[in-house]
Formats: structure tokens, sequence, C-alpha cells
């Protein structure tokens, strides 16, 4: 499996962006996905992930409200609208796929997926 991610740019606090996540496979549909950030010398965390299986979403506190996560099977692609970002949202963020063999509950955690894609820069500024 390859991710290809993008969408990543420079906008100012308030405003909005949206990071893609193509997949390469048809297994796309049977894939939980899931979005991460790693801010300068922080550990990566996890931003947000949505089940294969049914309309389940995941977020971390901090996006709630801000952030939305979806998928469209038929492009085999993730989304995640970012609305209303703040300075602190500035990472680069990644894009990751869960095999099925893993429970949708270990997707907010980096050792729940299988497969990474590259990273997509979001710089925010005040």
């Amino acid at each position: 499996v390859q991710l290809q991610a993008s969408g990543g740019g420079l906008v100012q606090a308030g405003g909005s962006l949206t990071l893609s996540c193509v997949h390469s496979e048809r297994t796309f549909s049977s894939n939980t996905m899931g979005w991460f950030r790693q801010a300068p010398g922080k550990e990566r965390e996890f931003v947000a992930s949505i089940n294969w299986s049914s309309p389940d979403r995941y977020y971390r506190d901090s996006v709630k409200g801000r952030f939305t996560i979806s998928r469209d099977n038929t492009k085999n692609t993730a989304y995640l609208q970012m609305n209303n970002l703040k300075p602190e949202d500035t990472a680069v963020y990644y894009c990751a796929a869960q095999s099925r063999a893993k429970t949708f509950y270990r997707s907010q955690y980096v050792s729940g997926y299988d497969w990474w894609g590259q990273e997509t820069q979001v710089t925010v500024s005040s």
C-alpha cells in the first residue's frame, strides 16, 4: 500500500485547509484511515480516524468541532477538512491506513497502523 498525502500549506489563523490522502490499492474500502501530526521537537500525535465499516470517527479533543475526517471509497481517498485553524495546529501531517486485522479503537495510536504516507506541512500564522 502506498499513501500520497497533499493539501498542506501556509494559512492565517482562522483559515481553512483540506488535506487529501490517496490510497494506492482497491483494498482502501477495507482500511480504517487516520491522520496524525508532528510538531518540531514533539512526538507524533493522533488527530482523527474514520472506520472502514461504519460512520464511526475519533478526534483528538483539541480539534473537535474544527476538523472533519471523511473518505470517498470511489476515489480511494481520505480527507481532513480543517477549519478555524490555530497556530498550535502547525505541524507536519501524515495519513495512515490500518489493516482489518486491527481494531478501530487502536486507530487512535501510532502502533495501530500498518502503512504511512509522506508528510505534508501545515503552517498557521498568527
